[in-house]
């Protein structure tokens, strides 16, 4: 990954963990916790795609495992959030803009899902059956809900942060094909014309004109003298 890339990422989960943990673990919401960190990875791997999106959402779960009060095996979320970043990443579409909202609030629910039944499958492989007690039903639906609530305020700000970090080539090549050439530039300063323009070719009828004008002028000239 590139260097503004992991910048930006970083500083994004560490934001995103932090107000998760110490904000929105604390409302006490009935069902599943809202999972910022989860939307964080989702709007970054819309952007980078399934590679930049495996590699985030894998640092921003072991990120989750180890910060404090994480009760589960390290290595849990980072999993999860791994394979749910490179499911998302197959999404980014090839210019690197969605057209609608609707393809990323359909990934919102999909992932928050995902995530979940990959949490709680995960967890009754190494013998934690705690979704059990709690309702595997209302806690995908809560999840759901709440992540489908809070996404509009969250992706497209990462998305538009993470476009804009960006070094995006197509625009480079685009914006130079735009502009002037220098040595073009420094001719139509000096000379009052363009290259192949139009001030070239208004030029060239000109010099014609004149030179039909004075062939004409001798004709006659040679004619009177006659």
């Amino acid at each position: 990954m590139r260097v503004n890339r992991i910048l930006l990422s970083s500083s994004l989960i560490v934001v995103a963990l932090v107000l998760q943990v110490s904000v929105l673990a604390r409302l006490h919401l009935p069902g599943a916790v809202p999972d910022l960190l989860l939307l964080t990875v989702l709007g970054l791997a819309l952007v980078y795609g399934h590679v930049g999106g495996a590699l985030v959402g894998f640092g921003a779960g072991l990120l989750a495992d180890l910060a404090p009060p994480a009760d589960h095996a390290a290595g849990r979320y980072a999993l999860v959030l791994c394979v749910i970043g490179y499911l998302a990443g197959l999404v980014k579409p090839e210019n690197g803009r969605l057209k609608s909202a609707t393809a990323p609030m359909v990934v919102v629910v999909a992932a928050a899902i995902g995530s979940t039944l990959l949490y709680a499958g995960v967890g009754a492989l190494v013998g934690d059956t705690a979704a059990r007690h709690v309702g595997l039903g209302s806690l995908l639906f809560t999840a759901a809900l709440y992540d489908l609530l809070l996404a509009p305020f969250v992706v497209p700000g990462i998305m538009a942060l993470a476009r804009r970090a960006e070094n995006d080539p197509l625009a480079e090549t685009n914006s130079q094909a735009k502009k002037p050439s220098i040595s073009s530039g420094w001719l139509s300063g000096g000379t009052g014309l363009r290259i192949g323009g139009q001030r070239g070719g208004l030029g060239s009828l000109k010099v014609k004109a004149v030179r039909a004008k004075t062939a004409r002028a001798g004709r006659i000239k040679g004619v009177k003298r006659l």
